[in-house]
């Protein structure tokens, strides 16, 4: 296992509560380096953080190590089954009731 590799697991794995459903994926291509993480769909949230600060300071670290071994690192994070809360749908255009002002001279 890769020094990146390990040390992304050991990071996430540090901060959910479900570190045994940790898995991270290793792919090398033309771009560098992409590494892929599965979590449980609970941990997410930790992973992520406020506004995304950890999961920002986490690909922060990563680039550190992956320069250190002159590669260029990325963090990609499988989003889990029902991870994302469906939002409902805003329309702008809603169907109102214009039939009193219809027939107005003005």
């Amino acid at each position: 296992m890769e020094q990146d590799q390990q040390f992304l697991e050991f990071v996430i794995r540090a901060i959910v509560n479900n570190p045994d459903k940790v898995k991270v994926t290793r792919t090398v291509d033309e771009r560098g380096v992409l590494m892929t993480l599965d979590v449980e769909p609970s941990d997410i949230g930790y992973v992520i953080g406020r506004r995304g600060n950890t999961v920002r300071a986490i690909r922060t670290l990563l680039k550190v190590v992956g320069a250190k071994n002159n590669a260029l690192v990325n963090l990609k994070i499988n989003e889990p089954e029902g991870g994302r809360r469906e939002r409902p749908v805003v329309s702008s255009h809603q169907d109102v009731d214009t039939s009193a002002i219809d027939n107005l001279d003005i």
